[in-house]
């Protein structure tokens, strides 16, 4: 088992990735459901809630969707297998991104090759769009954008290029595709300029090292930024800087920050700064690290904050309360934007459900509740759940 699934050398090397449909005993779990205390922090402009899309082990089709009611402080698992029961094999194979837009929610489903896209109230399927290899997804106008590995689920020294597709959100149709670079991730938005990640994961290792800016004016490459080997995470700020992670090589190439001045497409800084996930809270880049090393055969985890106006490390542990011990792996980070409590999940042995924490701003833990496996993804919404009783 891959001590971190979104380190592609690991994952693709130890996982033989298949087809495979749950059982009838592990299909149409019903919805369960936690409460926890949010009423400590419930003002005027909190959200509605929060969906999370747990990742789900690679080959097993248990990719699902989690939900947090900020009124009750319900915390409800596995919603779409119950509001759904007649889509086959649910959500599919590894959830890899989740976002909400033009009253609809998106989940890349990763190794089952498609855009799964649902109601964002309701949490309803109404289509699917194939993207092979799909990776991670932001909008624009009337566009989604999604990275692609453009092949199947495989290391593979001659792995071709991959592609961002475009989709229109009006007729959930894809228009067009642009080459980018090799295994593209995540990507970010400036202007009227898209910022794409290259890993180059499945040719380590020859890793890829570019950001691919295109012209969304023209949907074509403009340029090729030069950055490090093995990118993966893209965040944009207020201030025109995108902000670009290295996994490195898992050796002595170790994972680091990058940050791209958007006027002029250089790279003003490096931070030695392990970063596996980052969430920005205005001029607070959250970071966590969990980096592998093939030396020392452990992870080095770090829950950092960098001052995006200073590039300043403010602090290696936002957690302040000494609770952070309880995590065996974080694997996914987001700040609640109305009442700015900070959720890292664990994914704990892979194979088993994982757990939701929530730490206030101080950094203190408030609750902790139970999720799917390898939970990831976070998409906060501004409209309540409507839930199927009530349609």
């Amino acid at each position: 088992m891959s001590h971190k699934q979104s380190f592609i050398l690991l994952a693709f090397l130890m996982a033989v990735v298949v087809s495979a449909c749950r059982t009838d005993d592990e299909a149409h779990v019903p919805i369960t459901h936690d409460r926890v205390d949010s009423t400590s922090t419930a003002t005027a402009d909190t959200l509605a809630g929060f969906f999370l899309l747990n990742e789900g082990n690679m080959g097993m089709n248990k990719c699902t969707l989690d939900y947090f009611d900020a009124a009750t402080g319900e915390y409800h698992r596995n919603i779409f297998a119950e509001i759904n029961p007649g889509v086959v094999q649910e959500l599919g194979d590894v959830g890899n991104d989740l976002q909400i837009y033009d009253g609809m929610l998106w989940a890349v489903v990763n190794c089952s090759h498609f855009v799964e896209v649902m109601s964002q109230q309701t949490a309803r399927h109404i289509t699917q769009i194939s993207v092979p290899n799909c990776r991670y997804i932001t909008f624009k106008g009337n566009y989604a954008y999604v990275s692609s590995y453009a092949g199947p689920v495989q290391v593979d020294p001659n792995a071709r290029l991959g592609y961002v597709a475009k989709i229109d959100v009006r007729t959930l149709l894809q228009t067009d595709t642009c080459n980018v670079g090799y295994q593209p991730e995540e990507m970010a938005i400036v202007g009227n300029k898209l910022y794409v990640a290259n890993s180059g994961g499945y040719r380590v290792p020859n890793y890829d090292r570019t950001v691919s800016v295109i012209d969304l004016n023209t949907f074509t490459v403009e340029k090729t930024i030069d950055v490090a080997i093995n990118l993966h995470r893209v965040q944009a700020d207020a201030y025109g800087q995108v902000w670009v992670s290295s996994r490195g090589d898992y050796y002595g190439d170790g994972s680091a920050l990058y940050c791209i001045n958007s006027q002029n497409d250089a790279v003003t800084d490096a931070l030695q700064l392990p970063t596996s996930g980052m969430a920005l809270s205005g001029d607070s880049l959250f970071v966590y690290g969990t980096e592998w090393s093939y030396v020392t055969n452990q992870n080095t985890v770090s829950y950092a904050i960098v001052n995006i106006r200073t590039h300043q490390i403010v602090t290696r542990n936002f957690i302040t309360d000494g609770t952070e011990t309880n995590i065996k792996i974080p694997y996914g980070l987001a700040i609640n934007p109305a009442t700015k409590d900070i959720y890292v999940t664990d994914a704990g042995n892979y194979v088993t459900p994982g757990y939701l924490y929530c730490f206030s701003q101080q950094g203190k833990q408030k609750w902790r509740v139970r999720t799917g496996d390898i939970p990831a993804h976070f998409a906060f919404s501004n409209k309540p759940m409507v839930w199927p009783e009530n349609n």
